[in-house]
């Protein structure tokens, strides 16, 4: 039994549900249709989607607490090559507040009631007992993951769980709610209008998708507020024109990715993008 599956069965016995993940912290596809995220990463559940496995297949829906389900396939073979374990919050009765850099943790040290902390890679999970909608880029640096979403397990961290504050409540309501986004996929709506380009030459459109993605390359920090807010303005621009190609598209996805966002969190970034211009 390997350290991973290890951690799992502790944490599914604590009635916390677990899933494990693969580098770059994606969930495994445990059917041969969403292997390697070819589906989108989209659980199957009662809205349609990619995925159209006979159960949940993977991501934050599979997520489980059985012991049998865990030790048997495709979870075992999965929990072998795992490069980490990660849990559902909202499943537990639990957010995750992820704090992405310092100017994150400053905020939240000023803003809200102290809580249990875990040490990441670039901040801090700030966690807090009851379940809430999840939202991304809630404000620079800060993403809520809760129902709905995963969260890498970093260990049990410090401190008191304290109850989940209304401050925290009302970040999600700055974005749509997972309820109403598009199924998460690198393949999404480009425009909402067709028509004739107005900008008259190609070089134009080139120049900004260059401008766009080296903003995204650039981000030192609130890489998941930079993504959403690059992606508005290219489709503030370029959206209602025409002339965005699967290209421009997959080039703006793929420095995303690079900055360690996954095709899910960009194609709700860029459904969140339309959904504020009305496209």
């Amino acid at each position: 039994m390997n350290d991973h599956l290890t951690t799992a069965l502790h944490l599914a016995a604590a009635s916390i549900p677990v899933l494990p993940l693969r580098a770059g912290k994606l969930p495994f596809g445990n059917c041969a249709a969403c292997k390697n995220s070819a589906c989108g990463d989209r659980p199957n559940m009662k809205t349609p989607g990619p995925c159209t496995c006979p159960r949940p297949c993977h991501g934050w829906a599979a997520a489980t607490t059985d012991p049998d389900t865990l030790n048997s396939p495709p979870w075992a073979t999965a929990w072998r090559a795992a490069a980490t374990a990660a849990y559902h919050p909202g499943g537990a009765g639990l957010t995750v507040l992820d704090l992405d850099d310092q100017d994150a943790i400053t905020w939240a040290r000023a803003t809200l009631p102290a809580t249990r902390t875990v040490t990441t890679t670039r901040g801090e999970h700030w966690i807090y007992q009851g379940a809430m909608p999840s939202a991304n880029g809630v404000r620079p640096g800060v993403d809520v993951k809760s129902l709905m979403a995963y969260a890498r397990w970093l260990g049990p961290g410090v401190g008191a769980t304290a109850p989940l504050p209304a401050a925290v409540r009302s970040l999600a309501l700055k974005e749509p709610s997972p309820s109403r986004r598009a199924p998460q996929s690198l393949r999404v709506p480009l425009t909402g209008r067709g028509g004739d380009c107005p900008h008259r030459t190609p070089a134009y459109l080139a120049r900004g998708i260059a401008m766009a993605v080296q903003r995204i390359t650039g981000a030192n920090s609130a890489v998941h507020a930079t993504v959403y807010r690059t992606f508005l303005a290219v489709l503030s621009t370029h959206g209602r024109c025409g002339c965005l190609t699967d290209t421009d598209v997959e080039r703006l996805f793929t420095a995303a990715q690079n900055r360690g966002e996954s095709p899910r969190h960009c194609a709700d970034a860029w459904t969140n993008a339309r959904t504020a211009l009305g496209m």
